[in-house]
């Protein structure tokens, strides 16, 4: 891989290739003052992890793999059911439980972006238990120079 987080100056990359080579749970590559660039890799059987985020849209699409993509107003409320494979997008509204899980044999190369900022600038996960790990110890915060939402409900995870 060759993208590098550089922070919230101009930046262009090959977006499909460096998701496609990216063998790491999460990598962070492009942190603007308003939203964020990250590359994700699901192995077989995984998941990204159901999880809601209050105050955060997200855009996903798929560059590889198949998996199938679920979505809810609760935890145990997924009215959303969607299969998705290389090629599809998936809009997450800020607010709604969701996860997409690897239902394929190969990784699920995935890139997202989020609006506001959730993450650390350029910080890398080689696994999901790595990106827990951060999260809980307050390795993983978005940087102090991006434009937070206001005092509403944290994240939460299932």
């Amino acid at each position: 891989m060759s993208v590098t987080d550089n922070g919230p100056r101009p930046n262009a990359f090959n977006i499909e290739a460096e998701t496609r080579a990216n063998a790491n749970y999460r990598t962070v590559a492009w942190t603007g003052k308003y939203l964020q660039v990250t590359l994700m890799s699901i192995p077989a059987g995984e998941s990204i992890g159901l999880e809601v985020h209050p105050e955060t849209d997200q855009f996903l699409r798929l560059d590889a793999g198949r998996g199938r993509c679920v979505m809810g107003p609760a935890e145990d409320d997924l009215t959303f059911e969607q299969e998705v494979t290389d090629g599809w997008s998936i809009q997450v509204p800020a607010g709604m439980w969701h996860d997409v899980i690897n239902t394929g044999d190969e990784p699920l190369q995935v890139y997202a972006i989020y609006a506001p900022v959730h993450h650390a600038a350029g910080i890398v996960h080689e696994t999901a238990d790595d990106s827990e790990r951060d999260e809980e110890s307050g390795q993983d915060e978005p940087p102090s120079w991006t434009v937070q939402p206001g005092s509403g409900e944290p994240d939460q995870s299932a």
